[in-house]
């Protein structure tokens, strides 16, 4: 449990306290915020408020937020339609379901996203499955996987085994390994890429990576990488990360001076040293970005305490259009 405090400004307009939390509180979406309020977890001057409250010049607010994630609430479970998804599931018993997440699916319903997301997926699979007994909205995610990132994730089916996972993921135990292709060549055969991430004030949509007098403004961040195949125009990398921070080996290897293959958001859509490039490599390369149509980023393996207490091991290859793209370049580049 974290506790936020904050006190507004003498010259503070009068404005509702969610529109204020939004502006005044790092990385907090609008329906945290009105779980927060809902749940009595948002003080105003040692009062408890309601989400239509509104701030006045020299507020002194507390907020409480919970470390552990929390879990789907009732009424989001009930307005998410079971839809009958292929998932691929490499492993599910009483207390844990990890899955191969395909490339191009979005792991939680939100803003634009509906339908069709593995959540949805998850649902109908739990309503046709032996275990009756465990319910979407008791259950939750640990961690997860951008849209377009392919590879491993590990859902909780219940309270204890949430907590208990997520306790791995805060004491950085849970072992995660992903593979990356990016753009040019790493001058060290491993390294360690830290700093502090946060959202990039030019661009909402990305992160980037703070200097040590602007620490405030992000989270630290840790990749360990490691160099496995090294091509004329590309590096192939294996990557373990001690923590999960959004987008955080993109934005990592974009700070390098080397984006993730076709990472549109940062990049990497566009051939790298273009100008270096021979006119019949620029055609293979583009050919490759066909291929490739997103980042080039999979998680292939994920390492645990299961809640029985046993070390569990999991791992998925890397999909096919990933696997072509290497495959080219091993016999061109």
């Amino acid at each position: 449990m974290r506790k936020i405090k904050i006190i507004a400004n003498e010259n503070q307009k009068e404005i509702r306290i969610d529109k204020f939390l939004k502006k005044n509180v790092e990385n907090i979406s609008r329906n945290q915020i009105q779980k927060l309020t809902l749940s009595g977890s948002v003080m105003v001057n040692q009062r408890i408020v309601k989400k239509n409250y509104k701030i006045k010049p020299l507020d002194f607010l507390e907020i409480e937020i919970s470390n552990i994630p929390p879990l789907l609430d009732y009424l989001e479970y009930k307005n998410i339609i079971a839809e009958k998804i292929n998932l691929d599931i490499i492993h599910e018993d009483d207390d844990v379901i990890i899955i191969n997440k395909p490339a191009g699916m979005v792991v939680h319903p939100g803003f634009g996203h509906n339908k069709g997301t593995l959540i949805h997926g998850i649902k109908y699979h739990f309503q046709k499955s032996n275990f009756h007994k465990f319910n979407l909205y008791r259950s939750g995610l640990v961690h997860r996987l951008d849209k377009d990132t392919s590879g491993l994730l590990v859902l909780a089916k219940n309270e204890y085994s949430k907590k208990y996972l997520f306790q791995q993921f805060q004491s950085k135990t849970i072992q995660r390994e992903y593979r990356a292709l990016i753009w040019g060549n790493l001058i060290e055969e491993k390294g360690i890429i830290t700093g502090f991430i946060g959202r990039d004030p030019k661009n909402r949509k990305r992160m980037t990576l703070f200097k040590k007098n602007e620490s405030h403004k992000g989270k630290y961040s840790v990749t360990y990488y490691k160099v496995l195949e090294r091509f004329k125009y590309l590096t192939y990398v294996s990557c373990n990360i001690k923590t999960g921070k959004t987008h955080q080996i993109r934005a990592h290897f974009k700070y390098l001076g080397h984006p993730l293959f076709h990472d549109s958001t940062y990049g990497g859509n566009k051939i790298f040293m273009k100008k270096k490039c021979s006119n019949q490599n620029i055609k293979f390369l583009k050919n490759c970005l066909k291929i490739l149509s997103r980042q080039a980023l999979h998680a292939i393996s994920l390492s645990f305490i299961h809640p029985k207490n046993e070390k569990c091991y999991f791992y998925c290859p890397i999909p096919e259009d990933f696997k072509i793209v290497l495959q080219k370049c091993r016999k061109i580049l």
